[in-house]
């Protein structure tokens, strides 16, 4: 059996060898398992090893043990605990709302309303159904005289919609770009929804995810409008660097102007979030999560100022 001491060091490794996961979680390697982008994924969840690493040291009254904690504890403090104050300010500005409505959502009427409840000025939502959409566009033609749906993607405005084009990123349409003609300025406004992504004994299947967004990127990379909001669901986070060629060029509200983690995903009790609101040209105040609706993703939505 081990002894108490040695237990007492596999710990303190154990938990110095958390803190060098999270400190070099940018260059842990992708390899065929994907696994680096899967633990840049989970990031914040890596804050779990503290409490039991403490617990068990606490179990083996290993003081060698106690001591090595707290380098994961201050590593996951100095990458995410900024994330956990609130930056939310007050102010008018446009404000944006992205959901993704679930094509098995029950209750889409339901989710319209909600979302019209939201009061925001731009609309962008994605995996809309040949049957689902004409149920949002009933329902939120009151609030959102102008609108337009492209496949399963669709934007709904206070302003005027111009200049509306389908973003290639895959076979078939899931992103799409128009101009908001809003009181202070025209803005790009696009909605995207990425390829799934599968976590299975084959790892995390990320190809075509990744390949959706570079072509994401490359329309971004190519808009010249001086202000553009990027809304939808890209089946991964902000941290993950295989979206890097997206939020490279983009600003998350929820890091610059949220309140905690701003999870989105699953609506029921939300791990990750993997829908979110990217900016350039515009300054977020406000971002925040709504409660859950019939879909099986979280909406989103951020104030920007102008």
């Amino acid at each position: 059996m081990p002894t108490k001491k040695s237990a007492g060091r596999r710990l303190a490794l154990a938990a110095l060898l958390s803190a060098a996961l999270m400190a070099l979680h940018a260059r842990l390697p992708d390899t065929a398992l994907n696994l680096g982008s899967l633990f840049q994924t989970l990031l914040p969840w890596t804050g779990l090893a503290v409490p039991v690493l403490l617990a068990l040291a606490a179990v083996r009254r290993s003081r060698l043990a106690a001591v090595a904690v707290l380098a994961p504890a201050l590593v996951w403090a100095s990458l995410l605990g900024p994330t956990l104050i609130d930056k939310r300010s007050t102010g008018h500005g446009l404000t944006v709302l992205s959901h993704n409505v679930d094509e098995a959502n029950p209750d889409p009427a339901g989710t319209a309303r909600a979302l019209a409840g939201a009061k925001a000025d731009v609309l962008a939502l994605v995996e809309l159904s040949q049957e689902s959409a004409p149920v949002y566009e009933r329902e939120l033609a009151a609030a959102y005289p102008h609108h337009t749906v492209l496949g399963g993607v669709g934007l709904w405005s206070r302003y005027r919609l111009s200049a509306v084009d389908e973003v290639e990123i895959m076979p078939w349409t899931r992103a799409m770009r128009a101009t908001a003609a809003t009181p202070e300025g025209p803005v790009a406004v696009y909605a995207a929804h990425l390829a799934s992504v599968r976590v299975s004994a084959a790892g995390f299947t990320t190809g075509r995810r990744n390949e959706a967004a570079r072509a994401l990127a490359a329309a971004v990379r190519a808009e010249t409008a001086p202000r553009v909001v990027v809304l939808g669901d890209f089946n991964g986070t902000y941290q993950d660097r295989a979206l890097a060629p997206v939020t490279s060029q983009l600003r998350s509200a929820q890091r610059e102007a949220g309140s905690g983690f701003g999870f989105t995903y699953p609506a029921r009790f939300p791990v990750v979030r993997i829908d979110d609101v990217l900016v350039k040209g515009l300054t977020p105040l406000a971002s925040w999560t709504l409660p859950a609706t019939g879909s099986d993703h979280r909406p989103v939505a951020a104030t920007l100022r102008f």
